[in-house]
């Protein structure tokens, strides 16, 4: 990935159409974000700026993201602030990983006052730093840094702002045509453009090199910068699974390549899946640990379940053991340790010695071995209804794993709902008592305008498929496969939304990350739950299977 300092001046660039604008609301989902609402030029606008040591950005998103139920205090001090306030302007210290908003905003009594909210976008020592600007003091920052961390400068309220260490580099845009030339006169490395050049990341370093080719060219420098600055072509590519983003091509990569309209929508669809399951960690890692303890428990139950099985299967032995000894009570008498007697029941008639208690009768003897066959033959019952109990746990804890794992933050609580329902869990008290909603699929169109929805979790699931969905609708699932609910909203769908929904079905399951997955589909009706089961557990009939590879990108095209 490549947030460095020349992407830092082109973000800057773009998010130059909000000057002027009006911060509407402050947002805090989370510790490490912060989004701002603004009204700027007739449009609204959604600024995210995150702190996450491996996902740092700030850029404009499309995306919705859920808040807590109480703001945190840094998010009632932005409010207090720069709530209502007006950007002035939106600056950046040129090829630094820093962009500051101006802010014009009032206090309490009315009166004209200026901040400065700075973010800084640098791995894990990323900060949002709120400022008075005429005396330069920092009002609060969403990490504090003390002496004892940071010798060079102190990031808590009340202290004197200091920027982060200057880079003491060569401004790339700045550099006289002759300073190029001397540089490239002889061949360089990434590394040497890296520690020379303000901004550059070894991905950008690269692709300079390659567009240079070992020429001494002014002009290709030029261009390539040129189109950094102005984001002539934000592209996104993958290359063996690592990702990598410009806003320009990246043409000395060989890999799958998008282009976007903008470095906001190439950050949303670089960094939103990531990000989300960021925060649905974060709110269910303590789930999640749950899950796999029980997961845990429940397999090893089923290796001792296993063990006593066998132990009971041997019922047939004990049973023989007591006929052969009724049929041969003549043969041996009380105070014997074992007799020999011959197997009617082989074909063979092979001679059996079958161990005896010497202090019991024959008749004693017999009725033993009876009594062991009869309490095996219990117990066997009772360890294969025990296995089957314990393997349908299983299957519903890694359902429930599989759900946790592509949830968002707002499905993490119905899951948490169920297992309470269930009487695996107890909820955590809470203040406010929440109003029972309705369960809420995640909707979807295709690409032929037909709606599609998705259940992220068991309670979706069951109000999707049997109270939302109509007997006609055509229902899909993953094939022997923990995974969602998935429903087209149409009696006769094409052939590219039939292959639409089957790809989000296999996005939605333990599958995401194979290819070749298969989906079953049918029709509703065709769709039953068994009495007594587990949410979201059903039986379906006379489907059909497609097999489909799983897309991110096409599950955020087709989003609605």
């Amino acid at each position: 990935m490549a947030f460095d300092g020349l992407f830092t001046f082109a973000m800057a660039n773009e998010l130059k159409k909000l000057e002027t604008g009006r911060i509407t609301k402050v947002h805090q989902p989370n510790a490490l974000e912060i989004v701002l609402h603004i009204r700027a030029n007739g449009e609204n606008f959604k600024l995210l700026s995150s702190i996450h040591p491996s996902y740092a950005r700030v850029h404009l998103t499309q995306h919705s993201i859920d808040n807590p139920s109480e703001p945190p205090m840094f998010c009632m001090l932005l409010r207090k602030h720069i709530e209502g306030g007006f950007i002035h302007t939106i600056e950046t210290d040129p090829f630094e990983r820093m962009i500051t908003l101006n802010i014009e905003s009032k206090n309490e009594i009315g009166d004209q006052v200026f901040r400065k909210l700075t973010i800084e976008i640098m791995g894990r020592h990323s900060n949002i730093v709120l400022i008075d600007r005429e005396n330069n003091k920092i009002i609060d920052s969403l990490k504090h840094l003390p002496p004892s961390v940071n010798s060079y400068r102190t990031v808590l309220p009340g202290q004197i702002y200091i920027t982060p260490p200057a880079q003491n580099k060569v401004n790339p845009l700045t550099v006289s045509d002759e300073e190029i030339m001397n540089f490239f006169s002889e061949e360089k490395t990434s590394k040497e453009i890296v520690e020379h050049f303000k901004g550059f990341s070894p991905t950008h370093a690269n692709e300079l090199l390659y567009r240079l080719q070992g020429e001494n060219n002014v002009q290709s420098y030029r261009s390539f910068l040129d189109e950094i600055i102005n984001s002539l072509s934000p592209t996104y590519i993958e290359v063996d699974r690592k990702i990598y983003f410009s806003p320009t091509k990246l043409t000395h990569l060989e890999g799958a390549e998008t282009n976007y309209q903008s470095l906001s929508i190439l950050l949303d669809r670089t960094f939103f899946a990531r990000a989300e399951r960021d925060r649905v960690k974060q709110q269910a890692g303590d789930l999640e640990r749950w899950l796999q303890n029980e997961l845990n428990k429940l397999k090893l139950k089923i290796k001792k379940l296993n063990k006593d099985l066998e132990q009971a299967s041997k019922l047939d032995k004990s049973q023989l053991y007591g006929e052969l000894l009724m049929g041969s009570l003549y043969l041996f008498e009380k105070g014997m340790k074992e007799v020999t007697v011959t197997n009617y029941y082989s074909e063979t008639g092979e001679q059996i010695t079958i161990p005896l208690s010497e202090r019991k009768t024959p008749v004693e003897n017999a009725q033993s071995y009876y009594s062991k066959y009869n309490k095996a033959k219990n117990a066997l019952v009772m360890v294969k209804e025990q296995l089957e109990k314990t393997e349908s746990e299983i299957q519903y804890f890694e359902m429930l794993m599989a759900q946790v794992n592509q949830a968002s933050p707002a499905d993490i609580e119905e899951i948490r709902e169920e297992l309470a329902e269930q009487g695996y869990l107890r909820l955590r008290a809470n203040k406010k008592k929440k109003k029972p909603t309705k369960p809420s699929p995640e909707s979807f169109v295709s690409s032929s305008g037909i709606a599609i929805s998705v259940g992220k979790n068991n309670k979706q699931n069951d109000y999707l498929t049997f109270k939302l969905a109509k007997r006609t609708d055509i229902w899909l699932h993953t094939k022997d496969i923990p995974g969602s609910h998935v429903v087209i909203h149409s009696n006769d769908p094409d052939e590219a939304t039939l292959l639409e929904a089957a790809t989000l079905s296999a996005y939605y399951s333990k599958a995401r990350d194979s290819s070749s997955v298969p989906v079953d589909y049918t029709e509703i009706r065709q769709v039953k739950k068994p009495n007594g089961s587990k949410p979201g557990f059903v039986i379906y009939f006379e489907q059909k299977t497609l097999y489909v590879t799983p897309s991110e990108e096409l599950v955020m095209k087709l989003k609605k």
